[in-house]
């Protein structure tokens, strides 16, 4: 397939920015991304000067300005696509869309994830931490919120903000039970984390891509206004079609020095073609069952950063008690708190750095994959190092 990228190397000159429909995406009707071109002004600056004549009724709905990733969504008709889409300073305009949690309820009681990524071998019910324990960093959920109050989270979580609408806590469960793997004390990998829930996704789990970026932005400035003296990760298990906004908005945060590690998904597919996980400064995280085999509803790829616990998983829940739920959305934030944990006991590391030491230190040749995902799939389960 001819990319965008290829075109530019055909022809020596560009006479209009592209509109990008997101692939196998729900897209929302007359809403778009308008993604301007780096080294140009901010959104704010120039947006008076792109509200004249067709454009003089668009009001932006969301501004991003998260480093090298500048820009704005808004209502739009065909003829304001057309007359942004003519305007020099646009690099790109893309759909909206929808995204959602990735994640499935069932009925189990046992707590297995924490044990199998601080062993080698699979059978292992206890969990060997270092006592350090994520102590000094900061982890962000995009999430559905989370219930700050729940007493597993000791007084270290936060219910930063509803992005798309007034809620202050967490309308679904799938927030809290996220950031109870991340760092709860029963259930958490990093125990001494400080835990800050972004709401994006509704009640129902779903949320437009839009409100997604803000979320990611608001993550990198919130951040810099607390105390994470040995970093930052932010997780987030969501997904959908690809979107290349939500991918740039996702590299300039990791470029701000953010740990990203997101949800593969659960198609049983190449995660090629979704969002954030396609996106290569991210952390794809992939699946695992209890019996060490690749979930049969994960994702996977030759770009997989890890493969993490992700069946029948026990967190916190947002009624105060805990739940049992499967997805990748269940193993990504093993990676998150493991990413939390390892810089507890190194200090700062770069992102790039710290998907290393992950990728590095995880056990190789563990899971069981087979064909399709087995073409190419890094075979190699997140492990805390503590032997």
């Amino acid at each position: 397939m001819l990319t965008i990228q290829a075109l530019l190397t055909l022809v020596p000159f560009v006479l209009a920015a592209p509109l990008i429909q997101p692939r196998a995406a729900e897209t929302i009707p007359g809403k778009y991304i308008v993604v301007l071109k780096p080294n140009g002004p901010s959104a704010g600056e120039i947006f008076a000067d792109l509200a004249g004549g067709a454009l003089a009724s668009v009001r932006r709905e969301r501004t991003y300005d998260l480093g090298g990733f500048k820009g704005f969504a808004a209502s739009l008709s065909d003829a304001q696509v057309e007359a942004l889409k003519g305007d020099s300073k646009v690099a790109y305009i893309e759909a909206d869309g929808i995204a959602h949690t990735q994640a499935a309820i069932t009925q189990s009681d046992a707590p297995w994830g924490l044990g199998r990524i601080s062993h080698r071998s699979k059978g292992v019910s206890d969990y060997a931490y270092d006592t350090s324990a994520g102590e000094g960093t900061c982890a962000y959920i995009v999430d559905t919120g989370i219930y700050a109050e729940h007493p597993e989270f000791e007084g270290r979580a936060t219910f930063v903000k509803d992005v798309a609408g007034s809620a202050t806590t967490d309308d679904n469960g799938h927030g809290t039970h996220v950031a109870g793997t991340i760092g709860s004390r029963s259930y958490g990998v990093a125990k001494k984390t400080k835990l800050y829930g972004i709401k994006v996704l509704d009640s129902s789990g779903s949320g437009a891509w839009s409100d997604i970026v803000t979320g990611i932005q608001l993550a990198v400035s919130h951040s810099k206004t607390q105390s994470c003296p040995k970093g930052v990760v932010v997780n987030m298990s969501l997904g959908g079609g690809k979107q290349q906004s939500v991918n740039d908005a996702v590299a300039a945060a990791v470029d701000a020095g953010l740990f990203f590690a997101v949800a593969a998904g659960n198609d049983g597919q190449d995660f090629s073609s979704t969002s954030p996980a396609s996106e290569p400064k991210a952390f794809a995280v992939g699946a695992s069952d209890v019996n060490d085999k690749l979930a049969s509803f994960s994702n996977y790829g030759r770009t997989l950063g890890v493969i993490a616990p992700g069946v029948n998983v026990l967190s916190t829940w947002n009624d105060g008690g805990n739940n049992t739920i499967s997805g990748t959305s269940m193993a990504t934030p093993h990676v998150a708190g493991l990413g939390a944990y390892l810089l507890g006991l190194s200090g700062p590391l770069t992102p790039a750095q710290l998907k290393s030491k992950i990728q590095s230190s995880a056990t190789s040749g563990a899971i069981s994959i087979t064909y399709p995902a087995s073409l190419g799939t890094p075979n190699k389960l997140a492990y805390n190092g503590i032997s």
